[in-house]
């Protein structure tokens, strides 16, 4: 469903110069459940090609007239200020500064309220905006470079009441000197795309979310994302993957159909371990094309690969060797949930105590295992331990107040384990033996609260400061790791308090911005859905399996709220009758309830 923008108090304003009776509402609410995403996979194409508004379509209508005014820069870039000015009254298009080429850039803003004042037949707009990125040519949303709040422009009505001129009723006067793009008007007119480079290690496939118009033909998509990988990855992603090598251009443009595609590339070196990973990076950025592709160097022909077969056998997660089991915290020890038959506590029972949280994670055969403890003095600890399983041998490190649920970086290299944690409100580093590092973060001041890692290993997502970031990780030779610059993301909600990876680009976040509630958001923030569960309380702990194409499961997660731990996929709380292991008390004895939910895998 596409967002609405209700126009306050512009009825009144119009009924002076000749409307009557719009029924606009007085105030904006900004429309958290947007269109709804495709089910299919990132990188698949809208069904159908939808066309940016013209004037004309809006009639007689203030409301639609200034949405499609907040939607006319949508498509190819080359005709966005052409198709904005046609919304301009012609003596006010000379206003509109134009661009050329890679410059063309569209302000993308959330609408948070509108306002109008008349004077005589003049009505003024004005809408109050967040900044949520600038769209540039190559798809990449970066972060804003506006502060600014609202924008005002002016409509000058055409014809009289119920009739129209040339098929429309106004035109904007005293337009902004920007092209103005609506978070709506994205996600209505452009498909979300996921291309990948290679980690910094060259072992990991990392997504990379751009936005590709929906009136491009399927015969220049493939050029299109060809072009965005010779470009190089997006700005916050630099520190923690590699690009093609430099100077590395296209020759003529990307062609193909009926099956069999060819990408001509002029491409330094002559490395057939690195020509294999691009044919790897292509396949799975190009994941909704099937057949045969042709890659040329030089206009040499070094590869015809099959696309589909590339993905089926190259893994886009190599790493991931089953899937999700689910656990919990009981009466201060981890627990499988009685539904997971498989599944064991792969922790010494003397180490499996005192526990608040944990995170544990598969790597190879190992056993990697971080455990919240309470210590003597209300004090906690996080402990460190690696194996097979069951983990016997548990490093200690130091004593905090307060420590987060631990979270562990996935990585190819299983002898240099590392994770981050959160502790006393500040982000730390962790290694095998529990040594810690505080990571010093580039941040407004403010304490972190959560933090979550992406499948790939390459990405976090924090809460610090009480907003909402992603950054890039570069997991160093030797086991240290540094974290690039954060991005904002920009979202209208407030109270975040918990956060984790739901898929390749979008988190879940828990806030409370009218109640609590958790909410599905790109890492961009140009998507904020709120999901089904209703937590009723602010939730303190979140956890998920995210979505992916190497093991596929249903999207899930689990999240305590006031004490109590639930269920997403079964829509239920979890009682200690859901907790393996645990007998029924004796009469009369109350037990506690399952808290700290997370999965294994």
């Amino acid at each position: 469903m596409r967002g609405r923008l209700l126009v306050g108090a512009l009825c009144g304003a119009l009924a002076l110069v000749g409307f009557t009776g719009c029924g606009i509402p007085e105030r904006t609410e900004v429309q958290i459940d947007r269109r709804k995403e495709p089910a299919t996979e990132p990188g698949a194409v809208n069904a159908g090609r939808q066309e940016p508004p013209t004037r004309m379509m809006s009639g007689d209508d203030p409301e639609a007239f200034v949405r499609n005014f907040l939607s006319a820069a949508a498509g190819e870039s080359d005709r966005a200020y052409y198709r904005v000015k046609q919304f301009i009254d012609p003596q006010y298009r000379n206003r509109l500064q134009e661009k050329r080429g890679s410059e063309v850039e569209l302000t993308v803003v959330r609408l948070t309220d509108t306002r109008s004042v008349y004077d005589g037949p003049r009505v003024t707009v004005t809408i109050v905006v967040q900044q949520v990125g600038v769209l540039r040519t190559d798809g990449t949303l970066a972060p804003p470079v506006s502060g600014d709040t609202e924008y005002t422009f002016g409509l000058r009505s055409v014809g009289q009441p119920g009739t129209t001129q040339n098929g429309a009723s106004f035109f904007v006067t005293e337009p902004p000197n920007v092209l103005l793009l609506s978070d709506t008007a994205l996600q209505d007119y452009y498909a979300s795309q996921v291309i990948y480079f290679w980690s910094s290690d060259r072992t990991q496939l990392v997504p990379d979310l751009r936005y590709l118009p929906d009136t491009v033909p399927n015969e220049r998509r493939l050029n299109e994302v060809v072009k965005w990988l010779v470009g190089g990855p997006s700005d916050w992603l630099r520190t923690g993957v590699v690009g093609l090598p430099d100077r590395t251009e296209l020759i003529n443009n990307a062609t193909g159909g009926d099956g069999r595609w060819e990408v001509n590339l002029d491409m330094p070196g002559d490395d057939r371990t690195q020509i294999d990973q691009l044919i790897t990076q292509l396949a799975w950025s190009l994941r909704d094309f099937d057949g045969e592709l042709e890659l040329k160097i030089r206009n040499n022909s070094v590869k015809v690969e099959n696309l589909a077969g590339r993905r089926s056998s190259r893994s886009l997660y190599p790493l991931l060797l089953e899937g999700p089991q689910r656990y919990c915290v009981f009466e201060g020890a981890i627990h499988p949930l009685a539904d997971e038959p498989s599944a064991v506590v792969p922790i010494d029972p003397t180490a499996n105590k005192n526990v608040v949280s944990a995170g544990l994670a598969r790597s190879g055969e190992q056993i990697l295992a971080a455990l919240v403890v309470t210590t003597g003095g209300g004090k906690q600890r996080l402990t460190v331990g690696t194996g097979r399983g069951p983990v016997t041998s548990f490093a200690k490190g130091q004593d905090f107040k307060e420590i987060g649920s631990p979270v562990w970086l996935r990585s190819s290299d299983p002898r240099q384990p590392q994770g981050l944690v959160v502790a006393d409100g500040k982000l730390y580093r962790f290694d095998q033996n529990a040594h810690t590092t505080q990571i010093v973060l580039n941040l407004p001041p403010g304490v972190v609260t959560a933090v979550a890692a992406s499948l790939d290993g390459q990405r976090i997502a924090l809460i610090a400061g009480g907003g909402l970031y992603v950054a890039a990780v570069n997991l160093l030779d030797g086991g240290g790791v540094t974290i690039g610059p954060s991005r904002r993301v920009s979202t209208s909600l407030t109270g975040l308090s918990a956060l984790d990876w739901n898929d390749e680009y979008r988190l879940l976040v828990a806030a409370s911005a009218a109640r609590p509630a958790i909410y599905q958001i790109s890492v961009d923030g140009v998507s904020q859905t709120r999901l089904d569960p209703d937590p009723r309380a602010k939730v303190t702990h979140l956890s998920a399996f995210p979505v992916n194409s190497t093991i596929q499961v249903s999207s899930a997660f689990m999240y305590e709220a006031n004490g109590v731990a639930y269920r997403t996929d079964s829509d239920e709380r979890i009682s200690s009758a859901q907790v393996a292991g645990v007998s029924p008390p004796p009469a009369g004895v109350r037990q506690g309830n399952p808290s700290a939910p997370f999965f294994l895998f």
